[in-house]
């Protein structure tokens, strides 16, 4: 009984070490978005294996026989930036009630807390959905722990010195 007790014990401690090593969000958060800067409100969902984003004015164009995608983002304060970025790739999403649906997927620059990251997001109409944006297991993963009790308690703090240029 005894050695099972310590090797409890060792395990907890091992997991709480691992957690207090990471930067502690909340469900929602208000995160940065390179380029632009902009900030939007996010809800950070570890059932989510990737990023969505809401963006208006999808405008599909090729470059150089690459396809690229033309959108607006417009932040919670209201301000708005457009961008263009290359297509990385085109998800295939299967929807809550069954339906799939196929989303084209970029890489943006996102930083929660102190944690920055370039992360393949999914642009799509999120209107109708209470967040701009949802954070995904492909961003926290390593870096974030979430607390389901809190909200708005890691604001963005990414040094703009150690970004990427825009």
């Amino acid at each position: 009984m005894m050695k099972n007790l310590a090797a409890f014990m060792a395990l907890m401690l091992s997991l709480l070490g691992t957690a207090a090593a990471k930067d502690v969000s909340g469900w929602v958060e208000r995160v940065r978005i390179y380029p632009g800067a902009i900030e939007v409100n996010a809800r950070l969902d570890t059932g989510a294996s990737t990023s969505s984003l809401h963006c208006d004015c999808i405008e599909e164009t090729v470059r150089e026989g690459e396809k690229w995608i033309r959108f607006s983002i417009t932040g919670y304060e209201g301000e708005s930036v457009r961008l263009e970025r290359r297509v990385h790739r085109v998800a295939t999403v299967k929807r809550h009630f069954g339906e799939t649906q196929e989303r084209p997927v970029i890489l943006l620059g996102v930083c929660v807390g102190d944690t920055y990251k370039e992360t393949e997001v999914s642009l799509i109409d999120r209107s109708g959905l209470n967040y701009q944006m949802l954070i995904g297991r492909g961003f926290m993963e390593g870096e974030l722990v979430v607390d389901p009790d809190e909200t708005f308690i890691n604001p963005p703090r990414c040094r703009i010195g150690s970004l990427p240029a825009e």
